[in-house]
């Protein structure tokens, strides 16, 4: 495909925004200014040893922002592996859960799609093991042409088989720049490990979409590792990222069981904090009395077994 091609959300939905929208933005961050001291606590017994160890159970790891180590029939995998402790002008606020080094070998690595704090090269460089990369289409020359071959490309509702399970890429209602000339160059989305046994969707980043409906329709999902943060100003973003009230309506359209939130509280991207969208997650969660259990908050480092 050339790198011409230039990718779309369903119902051509438009997520850029014009200079004057930015200058705007600018103008009420600098007016906005919030207290980030108060930061989202790591987990006070990490599970490093055991997750090096472990070939046979189902675990789910926040490392921090969209990261993740899964486990699932004996393989290790990641979701959007960042370890960056900058981000632009932006530091990291928490330590990632797992010191990179103590990792096991990975082998396999979904993305979601190009952006900076989804997408880290130096963190890739340094994993451990040979992975398996699954990408969005038009992002496999990226890998390619730092020496990585084993890379396959997705475009929505592509998928692959592995180890007895399922990896399906799936729609997200974002965008994608890496470069001046690149804009929504390579795709977006989110992936779905199946087995037998278990369904994960790492959603990625996106704002609210009918696309949860459609994605509801085509599979059974039982955990969704969904994204709550950097949607303020939300006359900004809300195209392009999801607020925790929508997250939670995104959650019961999908029918899942179990609802982990990811992608706040690490980098400062945008006018909320950490402990704001766990507020309004809590909130929601409260006020349509939703069952307790089915919403697990990970602190950084935290792993749940299944």
């Amino acid at each position: 495909m050339s790198r011409k091609h230039r990718f779309a959300n369903l119902d051509q939905v438009e997520t850029t925004k014009t200079f004057a929208d930015f200058r705007r933005w600018q103008k009420e961050h600098r007016q906005n200014k919030k207290d980030l001291s108060i930061r989202i606590e790591q987990a006070p017994h990490k599970e490093v040893e055991k997750l090096k160890n472990n070939r046979t159970g189902i675990s789910i790891t926040w490392i921090g922002h969209s990261t993740f180590l899964i486990q699932m029939n004996g393989l290790n995998m990641l979701t959007d592996p960042v370890w960056a402790n900058w981000m632009g002008i932006s530091k990291r606020l928490t330590a990632p859960g797992i010191v990179l080094t103590d990792l096991p070998e990975i082998d396999v690595v979904f993305i979601s799609h190009g952006h900076y704090d989804h997408l880290d090269f130096p963190t890739i460089k340094r994993l451990k093991g040979n992975p398996t990369y699954y990408v969005p289409n038009g992002l496999g020359h990226a890998f390619k042409k730092r020496g990585y071959e084993k890379v396959f490309e997705a475009n929505w509702y592509d998928w692959f088989e592995m180890a007895d399970m399922t990896f399906s890429f799936v729609p997200a209602q974002h965008w994608v720049k890496r470069t001046l000339t690149d804009t929504n160059t390579s795709h977006w989305g989110g992936w779905i490990i199946e087995n037998e046994e278990h369904s994960i969707y790492f959603v990625g980043d996106t704002g609210y979409f009918r696309g949860f409906k459609e994605i509801a329709e085509k599979f059974n999902i039982q955990t969704v590792l969904m994204p709550i943060g950097a949607y303020e100003p939300e006359w900004f973003l809300k195209e392009s990222h999801i607020n925790p009230e929508d997250a939670v309506k995104a959650f019961l359209e999908l029918e899942a069981h179990t609802f982990i939130p990811m992608h706040y509280g690490t980098y400062h991207l945008a006018d909320d904090t950490g402990p704001e969208a766990i507020a309004r997650l809590d909130a929601e969660w409260n006020r349509l009395q939703l069952d307790p259990s089915k919403l697990k908050k990970l602190l950084v480092g935290e792993t749940w077994w299944m």
